[in-house]
Order: structure tokens, then sequence, then C-alpha cells
């Protein structure tokens, strides 16, 4: 066969430069060099490209879209014997698509002459059908088999096939008409043979056996009018025409209700003709309304052509196989279904151990089920948990093997040693790839001393193995201990029990107060005076030391926030010197004019000043009295000579607008909106025709800085509290080039826990994270990688505050198996000379700040804007004179360059504080 499929590619290469038009047969000679020189190109490529596809498939076989691409070239090359390989290696791996099956089969069956070919294609359909339901193929199975009619027994094999497929597709409410059609088509021309010729009278064999034709015909009538079918108006109206007798009343009834039922399946049956792919929705809507209705066929049915779109859904298969373990029961059903789970989601550990179970209850071989868990560890799975879970599974099958009342037992030795290779497994093969082995609590191990201890009397190699267990980094934990005491105190004796709480009590350093009750309880009830004194003993030194130590942690603790309490008052004062430093120069460079007695707003106290504040940390429009400051070398209130420009004048009229209060009544109809661009031109017209898509707009109050310039954050208030939700979805929409923040409008004084954040900080196993993406990939080009594993709901390239990307990215898949999938692909991908990084979406959790006790003073903290955006660099060191951080006077303070009087020092009113010239300041300075 391989022969001759190679003989007619060879043959059919020689006519194609003949037959084909545009290659080029009238074309001079040197078209025809040029043409031979691109097609021996293109084939060395093709060569290249191949054997590249084989190397990789090497070394992972797993790499669905790999087959694909090396079938796809090696078809379009004529390779056929390397093309049966490449398709014979991926049926092993994965349930292949209906498109598929039917191109191989269509291949085969235009090669398949002979009897002995004929057979390997009839293997060939039988493969397939198993895969998926898909009515296609079943179709094409039983036209594929008219042809052997001619054999013996090969009417009989006809029929076989067609009720075969209408078992398994016949009740398909859109496409199994066209399977009953076939098969009537098919006795109609078996009843048109057995027709006597014209104008003889039949013989008595003749009728009868027309009358048998008859009689199939009428069957299959009947059969297809009482399932509800579309077009089954047609199909009975047909069966009137054909009919020469009237139609049986029972028929008329089962036709009727099937009408009735149809009705009732067509909403469903549009919803998913309409929907969009995975439809995963409109298909679990059409599940449960055939669960209520209580059909196992339909149930099957409509599992089957959920899963043959969504064959990548772990849950939908493990629904369907619950049903099929709960509900049928039928050996060779069930495990077919958990065969082909297991094949479309290999990454699953939960269908692997569910697999399993069936295989167990079906009373499967045992070697099977040991091939099939070794399967199972060459998966991939994508947690270290997932391994553990796994062998726990294999370990419970094998422990249920082994007859216990029997000393020894070949069963029993197994479930021994597989217990050691599990152990062994999960410290060399889990732990090296996922550097943690997946079981810190040694859960396996601890099941092992269980069985020892309980099942085989054999506390010896309990007591080795848990002594393993406190090895691994277990022994400061107090439930470890308690739970091989208890384990000791079921199965051991009083001498062992007591031996362990007393290393317990030496050992523990999470819970030892509860360590020392039992210990001292155990002596209580069993032990003599001696054990007691000695329990005393033991446990009051041990909590005394545990007492010192944490008395320790409390004072390194305590001095902690004496240094940090430290470190802010210095930060603080640094400030203010770092202030009257900016003033004493303003004082150098402006007017040395004399201040009015009564003018506190030049050098007033630091209160009276506006606070320096970052871009975009402001609360709304500063006070009136606050607006008048130096405004550029012309001194205060001085214009330059000359027209004021655009900008200018735009500023000017900023300081006229008259002081807003904040009311916090109206929060829930407003938004607060930030990172705006610093450069936008009048702010308020621009947000208003943003957010007047959401609703009305009653005000929107941009806040300005003292000298009139757009502070880069607003406030836009709405008319109805529904048009501010609506507004919240317009957050990280680009604005000039920068993603605009909008949240809701909280007071945080009143709610100083109150957060917002967009996105989820837990796991989610739906949505990847994706790092070291280049700067230059855009949201398209990132798609187009992602979406050939998965249908991708959503992309979010990760910006700065500026809108500047960061090189990271979320993809959010519609299933948990596309995005697994989508991370055994595409981790370690280049991307534009990048390698990138994917994994699934698990946040590390955010460390929120340390709150005071209520009635615990709190530390004193700097404002963040001393140290930057970024925070205090490692260079950053103080420059604080040593003179200003040591304060020879407690209650005098010096601040901005003058001496304040402590009110509690004096009852009298405060003198005017004398100013200082630049040379009192460096005296000042310079002190000591």
């Amino acid at each position: 066969m391989a022969a001759a499929g190679a003989e007619a590619a060879a043959e059919e290469e020689k006519r194609l430069p003949e037959g084909d038009p545009e290659s080029g047969g009238d074309s001079d000679d040197e078209g025809d060099s040029d043409s031979s020189g691109d097609g021996e190109d293109e084939e060395k490529e093709n060569e290249a490209e191949i054997q590249r596809l084989e190397e990789q498939l090497s070394i992972n076989a797993f790499d669905y879209n790999c087959h694909l691409d090396l079938i796809k070239l090696l078809r379009q090359e004529g390779e056929l014997v390397k093309l049966r390989r490449a398709r014979q290696k991926m049926s092993e791996l994965f349930p292949l698509t209906e498109e598929i099956w039917l191109d191989w089969l269509k291949d085969e069956i235009k090669m398949a002459s002979e009897i002995s070919e004929r057979e390997k294609v009839y293997e060939l359909f039988e493969r397939a059908v198993k895969d998926y339901i898909c009515p296609e193929i079943w179709l094409e199975y039983a036209q594929y088999s008219i042809g052997g009619i001619g054999q013996e027994g090969g009417i009989e094999k006809v029929r076989s096939i067609f009720e075969r497929a209408l078992t398994a597709v016949g009740l398909h409410v859109t496409k199994g008409t066209a399977l009953w059609e076939a098969y009537r088509e098919f006795e109609n021309a078996i009843l048109e043979t057995a027709q006597p010729a014209p104008g003889s009278i039949p013989s008595p064999e003749q009728q009868q056996v027309l009358c048998s034709q008859l009689d199939k015909i009428h069957t299959l009538f009947r059969r297809q009018l009482g399932i509800p079918l579309l077009d089954m108006e047609a199909s009975y109206a047909e069966y009137e025409e054909w009919s020469e007798e009237p139609i049986p009343e029972t028929t008329i009834k089962n036709y009727k209700k099937a009408l009735q039922q149809l009705e009732k399946c067509k909403p469903y049956e549009e919803a998913l003709l309409g929907a969009e792919t995975p439809k995963l929705a409109e298909y679990q809507a059409y599940i449960d309304f055939e669960m209520k209705a209580g059909d196992p066929a339909r149930i099957q049915l409509i599992y089957e052509r959920a899963l043959a779109e969504n064959c990548l859904v772990p849950d939908l298969w493990a629904r369907y196989n619950q049903y099929l373990d709960r509900q049928l029961k039928v050996k060779e059903l069930v495990l077919s279904a958990h065969d082909r789970a297991v094949r479309n989601c290999p990454w699953t550990v939960g269908l692997w151990i569910r697999y399993l179970l069936a295989m167990e209850r079906h009373r499967v071989e045992h070697s099977i089920i040991s091939e099939m868990f070794e399967k199972a560890l060459n998966a991939g799975f994508i947690q270290a948990t997932d391994y553990v879970e796994i062998w726990q599974a294999y370990l419970d099958y094998l422990r249920r093997r082994v007859d216990f009342t029997q000393d020894s037992s070949k069963e029993l030795e197994e479930l021994r040693s597989t217990f050691a290779r599990a152990v062994e497994y999960l410290k060399q093969e889990v732990e090296e790839r996922f550097s943690e082995s997946g079981d810190p609590s040694c859960t396996i191990m601890q099941n092992w001393a269980r069985v020892e201890a309980r099942l085989c009397n054999n506390m010896q190699k309990a007591r080795e193995l848990w002594d393993n267990i406190m090895t691994k980094g277990n022994a400061k934990y107090a439930n470890m201990w308690l739970e091989y005491y208890n384990l000791e105190r079921a199965h051991g004796d009083t001498q062992h029990c007591r031996k362990a709480l007393h290393r317990a009590v030496q050992c523990t350093s999470d819970y030892p107060e509860h360590v020392c009750e039992v210990l001292l309880t155990l002596e209580r009830i069993e032990g003599t005076l001696e054990d007691w004194d000695a329990a005393v003993q033991k446990t009051e030194n041990r909590l005394a030391r545990v007492n010192e130590q944490r008395a320790k942690a409390a004072e390194k603790e305590a001095a902690l926030a004496k240094q940090e309490e430290e470190r802010a008052e210095q930060r603080k004062q640094a400030r203010a010197e770092k202030k009257a430093s900016k003033k004493a120069k303003k004082t150098k460079i402006g007017d040395k004019r004399k201040a009015d007695e009564d003018d506190e707003g030049e050098w007033g106290q630091e209160e009276e000043l506006p606070s320096k504040r970052h871009r975009g940390e402001g609360d709304g429009v500063l006070p009136e009295e606050d607006m008048e400051v130096e405004t550029g070398l012309f001194g205060r209130g001085e214009k330059p000579d000359g027209p004021a420009g655009p900008k200018e004048k735009a500023s000017t009229s900023r300081k006229d607008i008259p002081k807003v209060l904040h009311d916090s009544s109206k929060d829930k109809v407003t938004v607060f909106v930030s990172n705006l661009s610093y450069t936008m031109a009048e702010p308020e017209a621009k947000l208003r025709e943003l957010f007047g898509s959401c609703g009305e707009v009653v005000d929107i109050r941009a806040v300005f800085n003292n000298k009139g310039t757009f502070r880069g954050y607003c406030y836009v208030q709405f008319r109805e509290e529904e048009a501010a939700r609506q507004a919240l979805a317009l957050d990280r929409t680009a604005v000039e080039g920068r993603p605009m923040f909008v949240s809701p409008c909280v007071d945080k004084n009143k709610n100083p826990d109150f957060k917002v954040f967009r996105y989820s900080t837990t796991l989610e196993k739906h949505k990847l994270f994706i790092s070291g993406l280049p700067f230059s990939c855009t949201k398209e080009e990132l798609e187009e990688v992602c979406k050939a594993h998965g249908n991708v709901k959503d992309i979010r390239l990760v910006t700065n505050r500026a809108g500047k990307p960061k090189g990271l990215a979320y993809v959010e898949y519609e299933s948990e198996a596309q995005a697994s999938q989508a991370v055994l692909k595409m981790d370690g991908l280049t991307m534009k000379d990048h390698v990138i990084k994917v994994m699934i979406s698990n946040p590390p959790l955010r460390k929120l700040p340390d709150r005071p006790e209520p009635g615990r003073a709190s530390l004193p903290m700097a404002p963040r804007q001393i140290y930057g955006a970024r925070g205090k660099g490692r260079t950053q060191l103080s420059m604080m004179p040593r003179a200003l951080q040591r304060q020879s006077n407690p209650v005098a303070k010096a601040e901005n360059g003058m001496v304040q009087n402590s009110p509690a020092a004096s009852s009298d009113p405060p003198a005017e504080p004398k100013k200082m010239s630049n040379a009192d300041f460096a005296k000042m300075l310079l002190k000591k």
C-alpha cells in the first residue's frame, strides 16, 4: 500500500507540469529553469522545516500545534509513509478532531483498492468514531461500507454500521436527519434490486423478500418520526407520499409528541446556532434541560456535542464522567469517556484520578491500571501538589488490593515498594522541576506510617517513618508531634508516648504551651510521681526559655520602633531646615524689603504655608489665602513688561477661582479622576465630553496649584448614581497618551482601609501572567500568539503611570484548560529576541502597612514625598548638620529659621519672632 501510494504520488508529480497551466509548460527555457529553481528551493525549505518539527516533537511529544504543522506539511509534500506515521503518533496522544479524521480517512480511501486495504480503512473508521461522536464521520463510514456490499455478508455489515450510527447520533436534532435519510435510501436501493422484472409474476420467495424489505423501510420511517428532528414535517410528508397504506395511529401519536418535544428543544438549538464559540453557557443550559427530562441517550448525546466543541474544558469532562459513573455505569462507555478525557486534558490531575477509580470500579486488570498510572506521571502536571495527589490515589488503590490478614503477600510488598518510590519521586523528580516536593507535611509518609501501625502492626517501621518526617523540618510544629503522639497512643505504648512528648516540648516553637499541657495530662493520668515531677520541671524550664525569647523579641521590636521614631523625627527636622534654607535664599534674591508687622503670610509658621505635594496627590482646590506666592524673578505680585500670553492669562484666571469646599454627601454621584496630563488644555471641557456618554455631568472640579497650573486630577459630579458607576468603566482609558485613572470618591480620612484595585489579586487559573515582553510588543501581536492555544477573552499590557509599557501582560482565556495548555506551549517562547516567561496568574500578597492598635500611640511617619515616587534610594544619606540633630533645649524648636517659644513655658502672648539675616542663619548652622 505504501509502495502504491508512492508510485501514485510520483506519477501525479510527473503529470502536474504538463496539465497545470500555471506550471509554465508553454514558456521558454529560461522560465522553465526559474520555475524549477524556485521549486527546488521550496522543497529544501519544506524538508528543513519537517526535520525541525520532528526534532521538536522528539523533545516534547505533547506539542499539539507542532503535530498539526507536521501533518499539514507532510500532506503537502505527498510523503505518505511519514504522513501515516505522524498521524498515528498524534492519534496515540490526542483524540483527533473531525477535520483531521476526515482528511486522514479520505487519503486512505483513495489508496485502498484491495480487500485487505479496505479492512484497514474499516479499522481506521472504528478508531475515528471512538474519539468524538461526529455525525459526518458516521455518515462517511456508512457510505464507505456500501462499497463492500458485493462481499459475503456485505449488506448485513452495512445495516449494522447504520444501526450503530443511529444509536450514536440518530438523536442529533440538527444533523440526525441525514443519517436516517441515507439509511432509507440504502434500503430503497435494496428494494429496487428485489423487484421482479416488468411483466413477470414474483415467486412466493420473491414476494416474501419484497414484503420484508417494505417492512424495513416502514419501520425506519416510523422510528424516525418518533424522534424530535429538524424538518421532520418534510419526513412525515415523504412517508405519506411513499406509503400505499394509511399511517398507523400510533405513528401519528408519536410524531405529534416528537413535534412538541422539538418545540421545547428549538430555543436551545437556536441559542447554539447564534452563539459564538465555545458556547459553554448555551450547552450547559441545554444539558440542564435534558437532565430534567431524564432521557440517558439524549443526555449523553448533548454532552458529546458539547465536548466536541469544548474538548479542552476539564470541568465539562468531569461532569460528564460523573454522570456516566453514577447513572449509566456501562463499562465500555464509562472507560471510553474517561480515556478521552485524559487524552484531551492530560494536565488535569483530577481526571486521571477519576479514571483510575473507574478502572478499579469496573475490575480492570492490575497491569492495565498500573500502565495508566505511569502515563499519568508523564502527563506534565503544572503544580507539584498534583503529583502528590496522583501518587496518593494510586497508593490508595494498591492498599485496597492487600489482604492484611496475611503476614506477607505480593500485594503488600508492592504497596511498600510503591510508598518508597513515591517518596523518592517527590524528592528528586518533582523537587527538581518545581523547587519543592509539593508535600511539605509528608502526607504520603504519614499515610505509610498509619498503614504500618494499624494494618501491619509494625510500630517499629512507623516510628522510623515518623523520625524521617521530623528531620524534614517538621519538628517545630506542634500538630506534627501530636499526630505522632496519637498514633503511639493508639498502637504503641506509654513509654514511647512520653518520649515523643518530651521531644515535642523541647522542639516545638509555634505552640509550646499546648504540647506542655498534653504532656502534663499524660503524666496526670498514667505517670508516677517521678514522671510528674520530671514533666513539670521540663515544661517550666521550656516555658521560661520561651518567655525569655519572647521578651527579647519584644525588646528588639520596641528598639526598632524607637529607632524608626527617631529617624522619622530626624526626617521631619531635616524638612523644616530645608524649608528654612529655601526661604533664606529667596530673601537674598528678591527685594530685601521690610515686611509689615502683621504680615504672617510671608514668614509665618510652617502650618500657614501651603504644603508641598506631589503632582496628582491633591484633594481639591487650594484656599484663596494660599494662592499668593512668588512668581518668578519679578517678586511677589510683580509681572514682566509686555502683554501676557494666553497661558499666563489662564494661570491668572485660575487664581481668581473662589474656594470650593468638598461636599461629602455627593460622594456617591462623584468619581475621582487622576493621572491626567499636566499640560491638558481646558480639562473641564475635555472631561465633560469624555464622561458625557455616562450620564448628565453636573460639575467638573479640576484642581490647580497656586500658580494656576493643572495638577492632573479632578472631581466629576453626575446627576445620578448610576452614571457615576458607569463612569468607573472608563478606568485606564488612554487620554492624551496616558492611562486615566477613575475611582470612587471616598474620604480616606473616614475610610483609611479603602483601596481601589481593579484587578484580582488571587489565583486565577484561567489567566496568564507574561513577563519579559519586548516594550514594542502590541496587544494585537500578543493576541496573535496567544489565540493559537485557545479563545482569548482579554489582554492587558501593563504600563506605568505615563502609559509606557513595562514588558508585562495578563492574558485571560475562556477556560482553565486553555490557559494551562498555553503555559506549556508558550513558556520560554522567543518574541523579538526576548525570551518570555509564562505562568498562571497568582499575584503575591500585597504588604499592608502596619496600623497602630487601638489606644496605642502610632509612630510618626515621614511624608512619602521626601523620597520621591520610588522611596528612599540607597545613596540618599542624611545631610542634616549634627548641630541641628541635637537640640539643647527640648522646649524650644527651631523651625524655618526662627525659634518658637512653647506655650507651656509662658502664659504671656507669644512675641513676634525676630527675623534672621543670612549671617544669623549661617551662624545657627555652624553653631557648635
